[in-house]
């Protein structure tokens, strides 16, 4: 059994968002709290960059809650960079706990069933969940120097600048965290570093079948079935795979990385990153959520789980997806 059921219901009181200058003229722009005009946030590399963001996310959410950071009992994190130096860098300036996770793109995912799980269990009463990426951080330590200006392939997504938290806590407030689904790694042997949708939409399908038959639930109970960042081909291949396996959840599903950015070619198959759901649902769709637009979502983060080292020794590329069930 991997679903998770919380007695409690763990509420999402609080969100914030730190979108780049790409993110901010996308299709949800205005949903955003911070929209950068310089991608570099007035930092001398990307990389601090990211970590500016994600503390400023952190710090706002913080803030917009009214809680002292002492009430705030942790603070899970994650991002793409080695070590997850963005996080670490980040919360170093908050004194409080600290997980650090890593699941690449299904990182955000990843803390929120962990945060909901430790709040249920009375372990601890306010948790900060949060991820970041940076186009340029993440491009230059997973594909090319940025100098090179090589040409993408079709394939290719556009890593996601952008940061997002949001505050769980044992609140009665809405919207709440009902039950989480943890992913298992699927491996169905991609090996181009530029297909991460490919990647990732087995084990989307994997967790996501999984949730229905142990939860019982159908495609249709949910408002939306949101997927991380397949982008657009793999979010077919994540649909067809489904399919098969008995669940037709095209009425039913979106996928961040295809949302946040205008529809154009420029943009190729969409958005990725540990950043792109994080930013997607702690602005667009908490905001549906708390407006009772949406009534319940299941947000699937997906993950490609390889390394620069990794992929220049051939390696194929595994796949994780982490389901979080949240309800108003």
């Amino acid at each position: 059994m991997r679903t998770l059921f919380y007695k409690n219901k763990p509420s999402i009181i609080m969100t914030s968002t730190v979108a780049g200058p790409k993110e901010s003229e996308g299709s949800l722009g205005k949903f955003y709290d911070v929209k950068l005009s310089d991608d570099k946030y007035g930092e001398k590399s990307f990389e601090k960059a990211e970590s500016k963001m994600l503390y400023t996310a952190i710090d706002n959410c913080i803030n917009k809650s009214k809680k002292d950071i002492s009430k705030i009992d942790s603070i899970i994190s994650g991002d793409l960079l080695d070590q997850i130096t963005s996080s670490t860098f980040a919360v170093r300036n908050f004194n409080t706990g600290f997980l650090g996770v890593y699941n690449a793109c299904a990182s955000f995912c990843e803390s929120l069933s962990i945060g909901a799980t430790m709040i249920d269990g009375g372990y601890m009463q306010n948790v900060i969940c949060a991820t970041s990426s940076h186009f340029s951080s993440a491009e230059r330590q997973y594909r090319f120097p940025l100098e090179l200006g090589s040409t993408r392939p079709p394939l290719a997504q556009w890593t996601v600048t952008g940061a997002g938290a949001c505050m769980l806590s044992n609140s009665k407030s809405n919207p709440k965290i009902v039950c989480s689904t943890v992913g298992k790694i699927v491996d169905f042997g991609v090996t181009d570093a530029n297909d991460m949708g490919a990647a990732m939409a087995p084990a989307g399908a994997e967790t996501i079948s999984t949730h229905f038959k142990e939860t019982g639930l159908k495609p249709n109970d949910y408002d939306l079935i949101v997927s991380g960042d397949l982008g657009t081909f793999g979010s077919r291949i994540l649909k067809d795979l489904l399919y098969e396996k008995g669940f037709d959840i095209e009425k039913q599903h979106v996928d961040c990385g295809e949302l946040i950015y205008n529809i154009s070619e420029s943009e190729y198959q969409g958005g990725s990153g540990a950043g792109c759901s994080s930013l997607v649902f702690c602005s667009y769709l908490f905001d549906k959520l708390k407006k009772k637009e949406l009534k319940r979502i299941l947000l699937v983060a997906t993950g490609a789980l390889l390394s620069s080292t990794s992929s220049m020794q051939g390696e194929s590329i595994p796949g994780i997806a982490h389901a979080v069930s949240v309800e108003c």
